[in-house]
């Protein structure tokens, strides 16, 4: 009995086909990196100060000084959230007094801001946290124009915690997009599912842009969240499932990966020639409606059309694979007693249970959770804080996506070369090291804490793109896919915390830094108590599994591995998408 690698070998590896499938699925993953991160600039925070009306009549010296001053790093910066008390201040201004001179500042009573924010429009034109309902008043949009009074959401001071809030929301669509993608998939097929979901991304981002309120915003940012990781699984399971072996490693930690960070930085570029969000917005739905072409030129899975039992269909697939890549067929692909077989094949049943069913299984899975979880954190948290960065912000988020490329290409390099252990550990002592450093850079050098900060981005995603493999490798086959799948699910509750993160940075700037490093710099030794997996066949029942360094274990007798590790590693990617 040939299984499905046998069957189609003629094929070749890397033929026109294969290289037409790599690259049309991988482009099909670029309106992931935008979508996923625009809410930096579509909730991004102006400068704002309260609004003291037209109406109030004050001399021009106490409209200056209508508004308390604090000391922000070292300089003096107007309070964003209070001003001083209206009725009080057009007293003095009514009686001749002279702020500074006859009344004493740090003595009037403060109120917050009862007639709503003043925004600057150097950086935004608009964003959430500005606008509500209506569009700002015409002539007040201009880049550099003076601060003018406009309609908001009220995303600031008091209500400050919904912008993060959204966030959130986002992720836990992720999260029930994640648990919903691998079933959709695996019932209605790899292609339908993947051009559904995408529809839906861009229908409800398309959706977004005419939000009449914050709560509208946010409902629909929950379903483009959902629709968003869907696309991305069903696209990540179709190469791995349509590529060769030697391919589908590439594929699964290159193609996708180095795809979605040209996605990611196309965002700061659209973002920075379109300043207004629903304008943004807009834009960033036209990728997504021209990835509809795609239909016409990505098949089904083969592999899932036979689980299917649907086998004239996969054949056609087959043989039109083969025209493709100039190559005749063979007149019979499947024969009747193959045909029998692969439909009949089934897997043994195993419950989510069976994770904690040994001792040393339950310390593998509270490690790997807590792995996935800090490392999720900290590449969304520093993703998400990119506009807190000293300097432009638009050349921060820049940067941030263009790291991601290299610390690809470095995890995999490491994976083919260098022991699990050593290099996850590695990638997460860099990263938590000089985000810990960043709060010792003198406030004149912030060109060095913006490249601290890029070079943790840099270590924090390579253990990023390492860790589904790793994982993969610690879980024997009977239960890897629950494995992995349990340990994604604390990397979705990660990334749901990690804007809490950043929003810690509004009471102490460097607190984000000191906490992300710190899990980050402790997990890395957490690390190194795992079993290393490199270069070691992948475990088939739990018994065979790699122990866990440092936990004494009764001797128990070790079962025949019959799977090589260069035969299974494909296989690793294809469990790793849910």
């Amino acid at each position: 009995m040939r299984d499905y690698e046998e069957v189609t070998a003629f094929l070749g590896e890397w033929g026109p086909f294969q290289r037409l499938i790599f690259f049309l699925l991988s482009a099909s993953i670029i309106p992931n990196g935008f979508n996923g991160m625009s809410i930096v600039f579509l909730a991004g925070v102006p400068e704002h100060r309260c609004r003291i009306p037209d109406a109030a009549n004050l001399t021009g010296a106490w409209r200056n000084h209508s508004i308390p001053l604090l000391r922000q790093d070292g300089r003096e910066v107007p309070d964003s959230c209070h001003r001083y008390r209206l009725a009080a201040v057009a007293n003095y201004s009514a009686l001749g007094l002279e702020p500074g001179r006859d009344v004493d500042l740090e003595q009037l009573e403060q109120e917050s801001c009862l007639d709503g924010w003043e925004f600057s429009r150097d950086v935004y034109l608009t964003t959430i946290v500005t606008e509500v309902g209506g569009r700002p008043p015409p002539g007040s949009v201009g880049k550099g124009a003076p601060l003018r009074p406009s309609p908001q959401w009220n995303l600031v001071c008091e209500d400050d915690w919904k912008s993060p809030l959204s966030i959130s929301l986002f992720f836990v669509g992720v999260l029930v997009g994640s648990f919903i993608s691998g079933q959709l998939s695996d019932r209605f097929g790899r292609k339908n599912v993947l051009f559904v979901t995408m529809g839906m991304q861009t229908g409800f981002s398309f959706l977004q842009v005419f939000s009449k309120n914050f709560e509208m915003f946010t409902v629909l940012f929950v379903l483009v969240g959902m629709g968003q990781i869907s696309n991305y699984v069903a696209a990540f399971v179709l190469g791995t499932e349509i590529l060769g072996k030697s391919v589908r490693i590439i594929f699964s930690t290159l193609g996708v990966c180095i795809f979605f960070a040209v996605g990611y930085m196309v965002l700061p570029l659209l973002a920075y020639f379109i300043r207004d969000w629903r304008m943004l917005l807009l834009a960033l739905t036209v990728p997504g409606v021209l990835c509809a072409v795609l239909w016409w030129f990505i098949p089904e899975s083969p592999r899932w059309l036979i689980s299917q039992g649907r086998f004239e269909e996969a054949e056609i697939i087959i043989r039109k694979a083969a025209k493709i890549n100039g190559i005749i067929a063979p007149s019979t692909i499947f024969d009747q007693s193959e045909l029998q077989d692969l439909s009949s094949k089934k897997q043994q049943s195993h419950r989510i249970l069976d994770l904690l069913r040994t001792r040393n299984i339950r310390m593998v899975t509270i490690m790997s959770i807590i792995l996935w979880m800090t490392i999720s954190v900290g590449y969304f948290g520093l993703s998400l804080d990119t506009p807190n960065l000293h300097g432009d912000i638009y050349v921060n988020c820049f940067l941030s996506a263009v790291v991601e490329v290299p610390a690809y290409v470095l995890a995999w390099l490491l994976l083919q070369h260098v022991p699990r252990r050593y290099s996850m550990a590695t990638a997460l002592f860099l990263g938590g090291s000089v985000l810990l450093f960043v709060q010792l850079v003198p406030p004149d050098l912030y060109y060095l804490a913006t490249a601290l900060v890029m070079v943790g981005k840099f270590g924090v995603t390579a253990a990023f793109s390492m860790v589904y493999v790793y994982t993969a490798e610690l879980y024997p086959t009977v239960v890897r896919n629950m494995g992995v799948g349990v340990s994604s699910t604390a990397s979705r509750l990660g990334s749901i915390l990690s804007p809490y993160f950043v929003y810690l940075g509004a009471y102490d700037r460097f607190l984000p830094y000191i906490l992300m490093g710190s899990l980050t710099i402790l997990t890395a030794i957490l690390t190194l108590f795992l079993p290393e997996s490199f270069g070691t066949p992948l475990p088939d029942t739990i018994d065979q599994m790699l122990r866990v360094k440092g936990i004494k274990y009764r001797q128990t007798s070790s079962l025949t591995r019959i799977l090589k590790d260069s035969e299974e590693s494909p296989s690793i990617f294809k469990s790793t998408a849910f």
